[in-house]
């Protein structure tokens, strides 16, 4: 009796074994929604680990969604601290309740985040790579970094930079935050959850270098 106890506990132990292998990896970093071994997913499990970025919702990150003008500033003043900025928010598509309110205050009075020709913020506009692009060399005009003077000569699609964004484009490519995809830098294509992740994972490695 008692072997034939030993036998299906061990049965059974197997059988826990193999379920928790057969789990996707990307439920130990929270995100159903990151498959194992994607090429965020390091970027992804860091970020969030540092409080950077966080999900959507419960167990989604949504690495395809679109990253926002408010998330950008928000993960930029995280990365600095979360400091408390000097002056109420001045744009007046900004609720002073919002829950970007904070880092947009504190992004307009360093220089890291402009409004439009109307006072607008437009928290909830989508950002190109070029604009993604503006945002992190400010961020590191604002922390003191000099320029990179990277080449966009090699790139297909160079000329499609906005004359306004070519050296913030320069510094990012010189920086190593933006790769070609099949030799186009893509200027003007929207950037996205996952692509943030991974710019934020090398802007802090060279950070912390």
């Amino acid at each position: 009796m008692n072997a034939l106890k030993k036998r299906w506990t061990a049965l059974a132990c197997t059988l826990c074994l193999c379920a928790s292998l057969a789990l996707p990896a990307a439920a130990a970093g929270g995100y159903t929604d990151v498959p194992g071994g994607a090429w965020y997913e390091a970027a992804v499990n860091e970020v969030t680990e540092k409080g950077y970025m966080t999900g959507v919702s419960e167990g989604q990150f949504a690495p395809t969604a679109n990253v926002t003008r408010a998330t950008v500033v928000t993960v930029l003043w995280r990365m600095e601290g979360s400091p408390a900025p000097t002056a109420t928010v001045s744009f007046g598509d900004v609720s002073p309740g919002a829950w970007y309110a904070q880092p947009v205050a504190w992004a307009k009075e360093n220089g890291i985040a402009n409004g439009d020709s109307r006072g607008d913020f437009k928290p909830d506009q989508s950002v190109t790579r070029q604009e993604l692009a503006a945002f992190l060399t400010r961020f590191d005009q604002y922390r003191g970094v000099p320029l990179a003077e990277g080449s966009l000569n090699l790139y297909s699609d160079a000329n499609m930079t906005g004359v306004w964004a070519v050296e913030s484009m320069r510094h990012a490519v010189g920086m190593g935050w933006l790769d070609g995809d099949g030799g186009r830098l893509l200027p003007g294509g929207v950037a996205t959850r996952a692509q943030l992740a991974v710019i934020l994972q090398r802007l802090t490695t060279q950070a912390m270098g």
